[in-house]
């Protein structure tokens, strides 16, 4: 999948969407940043500083402070594929992110969503 078009949308685009899911499950915007901030290791004041400055996915990830190593404890189908067998390096990250998103939507416990 490389170079999809994905890779060079902005992050601030999509992220209103990952909160708006939440949200209308009864979730919060601070639990789906603590679960951005869990995937990636950025402070919260990173994360707004990146999605105040618009930058792509590609960046996004490409700039993440510690990549939390328990991400790839992600398992599941995201828009039936299935996360962990995806090859591309960045688009896995963003399917864990879209699978730790819909587990937030699903009611699941925080604890459970960030492999504790």
């Amino acid at each position: 999948m490389a170079g999809h078009r994905i890779f060079s949308m902005a992050f601030a685009k999509v992220y209103p969407a990952y909160v708006a899911k939440a949200e209308k499950k009864g979730r919060t915007q601070a639990e789906v940043d603590e679960i951005i901030r869990w995937q990636t290791g950025y402070s919260q004041a990173q994360l707004d500083a990146q999605i105040a400055a618009g930058v792509d996915f590609e960046t996004f990830f490409a700039e993440a402070p510690a990549m939390n190593p328990a991400r790839e404890l992600i398992t599941g189908v995201v828009c039936g594929v299935r996360v962990e067998a995806v090859e591309d390096p960045l688009m896995r990250e963003i399917r864990y992110l879209d699978k730790l998103v819909d587990e937030l939507a699903k009611g699941k416990t925080m604890g459970k969503i960030l492999r504790g």
